[in-house]
């Protein structure tokens, strides 16, 4: 291999392991997960077999899982830090291999010149989640119309005795009877609360006539003296 394409491969593989040091030395300690060694290892200087062996790990050794990339991952312990194969690591530290599945996500970009760019990672990146939407408020209800007043029927009632006792009938506004028949001269009090115009005639079909517009206790000498009655 010419001498200076070798130059430029080790100072890339060097930015590399430079780079990715400077990473891991700048990571926060609470962002790294725990994880635990299979089997012998060898650590290398980047993710892949094609990079240079920097040391080895021992089956069981305790590591911080600074990120992973692919099948590789960053790892660091007491003097060694460097990459792995993520087939013989496993989350947690040794004795218990649970994992950390609250481990908060982690991702770096890096750059090295000559050299293609490096991405790190460590856990599942939590995805933003858009607004809920919320539903339409519900607008101000229309006034409700009041019910309608009922009023009571206005009406004129007649009683065949004095002071409003006794048998009684009954009419309204627009009724009229021309021949009382049966309660011919048999009239002695009206009750008109309502103060409709009352017409009472001593002779049938509206002859010899007397008009109320209040009630009247007594009809003095129409008592018992009329024939026929229409209310306007």
């Amino acid at each position: 291999m010419h001498r200076q394409t070798r130059k430029k491969l080790l100072n890339f593989a060097t930015g590399v392991a430079v780079a990715a040091a400077a990473v891991v030395m700048f990571l926060p300690a609470a962002q790294a997960a725990p994880g635990t060694i299979t089997t012998n290892v060898n650590v290398r200087s980047g993710p892949g077999t094609n990079y240079s062996v920097v040391n080895v790990l021992q089956r069981g050794t305790s590591v911080d899982v600074q990120q992973c990339q692919n099948s590789w991952c960053y790892v660091q312990t007491r003097g060694t830090s460097g990459w792995v194969s993520a087939n013989y690591l496993s989350g947690g530290t040794s004795g218990n291999n649970s994992g950390n599945a609250g481990q908060p996500s982690i991702n770096f970009g890096i750059n090295v010149p000559g050299g293609p760019p490096i991405n790190f990672g460590v856990g599942n990146q939590a995805q933003p989640q858009p607004p809920r939407p919320q539903p339409p408020r519900p607008g101000p209800r229309p006034p409700q119309p009041w019910p309608p007043v009922v009023q009571p029927t206005a009406e004129v009632c007649f009683f065949d005795r004095t002071q409003y006792r006794g048998d009684s009938f009954c009419l309204t506004s627009g009724d009229n009877t021309r021949d009382l028949r049966n309660w011919t001269d048999k009239i002695s009090s009206i009750r008109n609360p309502a103060g409709l115009n009352v017409q009472v005639c001593s002779e049938t079909v509206y002859r010899n006539c007397r008009t109320y517009t209040t009630s009247a206790s007594s009809l003095g000498d129409f008592d018992d003296y009329i024939a026929s009655v229409r209310v306007r």
